[in-house]
């Protein structure tokens, strides 16, 4: 069940109890009962403690680490493993009795149970086991527009996650931009979807080069989130690869590498994400967002390696590889990102295997052209959610890799270094402040880990909307 279905209010009885706090929380014999000694002798070596001899009593144990991101990583890790057993057990609300200290600490166990609580049941036709639904707690200090924000944001992370799921059968560029556009309407926010012709207009040839093997027309759609009172006076622009299926095109995948492709549009649902929640929360900052979707399929009018294609904004490029598309379809979005004079514009893709190879699903890859105090505040967001910044040498050498002998630029580089060069490829299309995330890796994951379920994780949209609202609400003065 999405987040925005569950429900919170001050704690009630007759439903399952859990007490939430760290390890050196003092607990009373009063709290428990006959199950004081085994919670005295038991609660350190797990992090959720089932309580024998009571009515449905859980212990819940935080470890409190060094470094105040990790405990807050901690938080998560035990609101996802409470909520591993309430899906087991059938279990579909809990009043939470709150001893942890500190406000943050109990907003990360809630941030980890909703996001554990998570799964993608669609397609399925056997009635399972019901889902977490709702919870009561009894922490006073908490502010209730603080959670109703975290509520949001793991809606739009859910929001995200169910779009990566969806199956390529059903979600076809068009299919995609309506279902992103119907959530984004609802709460205020403009978005506007380009068809064919507009994007022929347009002179988008990234996007009707990858395009042209598909029976499906390809969508280029423009959301915008522009509160009055915004801090900004210069939009901060989104650009998310929508690649909804990639075959690799004529240079066709290999074996099961093609199983996972419905989520080659996962940089465009974070980025769809990220913008519901800034738009849902009424953060005062003005967003743009750009989605260019299409699939990239092998039928007999599509792009061909040795072709040389003819960009948004007018240069060419000698196409190597018809399985590096992504690439394509973000240079047109990132150049068409100039009509609106941004502050800063940050793109977010499923772009390389190189990525993976580098840092496998853990963290995130980055570069771009900013200062290094905005890379370091996007350094220590990633850290703040756990979304990791891996950032990556970004020097003029790895720009010769790409260079074309019959165009401006090829679209692949050698055989090493391929995250890089496929960044210096983009950066020929920003005039501005830019940066570039990969998230090739932890985009979808074949097995769960923690509060990251199997499947898509919704990766970016926490990242994003934490360095926006402090970069530009919170501590405007950075900027």
């Amino acid at each position: 069940m999405s987040a925005k279905n569950k429900k919170t209010s001050k704690k009630e009885t007759n439903t399952p109890r859990v007490i939430l706090g760290t390890t050196e929380t003092k607990l009373l014999e009063s709290d428990l009962g006959n199950a004081y000694r085994f919670v005295l002798n038991e609660r350190k070596k797990n992090s959720v403690l089932e309580i024998p001899g009571t009515p449905t009593t859980y212990v819940v144990s935080i470890k409190e680490e060094d470094a105040t991101h990790k405990t807050k990583e901690k938080a998560r890790q035990a609101g996802s493993a409470l909520a591993s057993i309430l899906k087991r057990r059938s279990i579909s609300s809990i009043n939470i009795s709150n001893k942890l200290k500190k406000t943050e600490w109990f907003l990360c166990f809630i941030e980890g149970l909703l996001l554990g609580a998570y799964a993608f049941r669609k397609y399925k036709t056997t009635k399972e086991n019901s889902l977490f639904e709702k919870f009561e707690h009894d922490c006073d200090f908490l502010n209730e527009k603080d959670l109703d924000e975290l509520l949001n944001i793991v809606y739009a992370t859910e929001f995200a996650r169910d779009l990566v799921n969806e199956t390529p059968q059903y979600l076809d560029a068009v299919t995609f931009a309506n279902e992103i556009k119907k959530d984004i309407i609802k709460c205020g926010a403009k978005a506007e979807i380009l068809g064919k012709k507009q994007i022929e207009s347009l002179k988008m040839g990234g996007l009707l080069a990858v395009n042209r093997g598909s029976i499906h027309p390809p969508t280029f759609t423009i959301l915008e989130w522009k509160p009055k009172n915004a801090k900004n006076k210069k939009p901060v622009v989104l650009v998310g690869k929508g690649v909804v299926y990639d075959t690799g095109g004529l240079d066709i995948k290999t074996g099961g590498s093609m199983a996972t492709m419905k989520c080659d549009m996962a940089g465009a649902a974070a980025v769809a994400g990220t913008t519901l929640a800034i738009a849902k929360n009424k953060l005062p900052v003005h967003i743009v967002a750009l989605i260019p979707a299409t699939d990239n399929r092998p039928g007999g009018n599509a792009y061909a390696a040795g072709d040389v294609i003819t960009m948004h904004n007018g240069k060419t490029v000698e196409v190597l590889n018809t399985d590096a598309e992504g690439r394509m379809i973000l240079a047109d979005a990132l150049s068409y990102a100039q009509k609106y004079n941004p502050e800063l514009v940050i793109d977010i893709a499923t772009l390389t295997g190189a990525a993976v190879r580098a840092i496998g699903d853990i963290g995130i890859v980055a570069m771009g052209n900013v200062d290094e105090s905005c890379m370091n505040e996007l350094i220590s967001s990633g850290n703040h959610v756990y979304e990791r910044i891996a950032e990556m040498p970004f020097w003029e050498e790895y720009g010769e890799m790409i260079k074309s002998e019959i165009a401006d630029i090829k679209n692949i580089g050698g055989a090493t270094a391929g995250q890089i060069t496929a960044g210096k490829f983009l950066e020929h299309f920003t005039m501005y402040p830019w940066i570039h995330l990969d998230i090739a890796g932890p985009a979808f994951l074949d097995k769960a880990s923690h509060y990251r379920p199997l499947g898509g994780t919704g990766v970016g949209v926490r990242l994003l909307y934490d360095f926006i609202k402090n970069k530009y609400v919170t501590n405007p003065t950075k900027k």
